[in-house]
């Protein structure tokens, strides 16, 4: 089992992303690939992941500015904005509106589900590796975690670590 796990660096005012903390604070595991993606629109650097790494999970993580909650993403939107006052647009053209995530996570007292990933970089990189997966006719799974970035880092690491270790079992 290959699993692709990736979050998201500093962005905007945020000097710091949980997912990066969270990330870099996992211990190394055999099978398991860790990446930390800069905040940007950029299709290229989500598929070049996916090329480069051929995983059969992939578990995407990023901060969200609300909730008490993790949030299990359940499908991105064919939607992206780069700010709230900007207009929002197509990720691509023509596209499905939705996508649903394929790797199943199981709701616990921690988490909720959610149908809605925003229309940010997340929702974006969602959309793209999603619509990469289906394109191409590939068997690799997907799943993305919302944290809140007021969550407890610690307390999502245990989870996230019982999560990879069900996906990889």
């Amino acid at each position: 089992m290959r699993l692709l796990i990736y979050g998201f660096g500093p962005y905007q005012q945020f000097k710091e992303n949980i997912t990066e903390k969270i990330l870099t604070s996992f211990p190394k595991r055999r099978g398991v690939k860790k990446i930390i993606f800069p905040v940007r629109f950029d299709k290229s650097q989500f598929i070049r992941a996916l090329r480069e790494h051929c995983p059969d999970a992939v578990l995407g993580l990023g901060r969200c500015s609300e909730g008490q909650r993790l949030r299990i993403e359940r499908r991105a939107a064919n939607r992206k904005r780069k700010n709230k006052a900007s207009t929002i647009r197509p990720i691509l053209s023509g596209g499905s509106k939705w996508i649903s995530t394929s790797l199943r996570l199981k709701k616990g007292r921690e988490t909720k589900f959610s149908k809605d990933a925003g229309d940010y970089v997340c929702n974006y990189s969602m959309y793209v590796i999603l619509d990469y997966i289906k394109r191409h006719h590939l068997a690799t799974r997907f799943g993305f975690i919302h944290i809140p970035h007021q969550y407890d880092s610690g307390t999502a690491k245990n989870f996230l670590l019982r999560v990879i270790r069900g996906i990889c079992k």
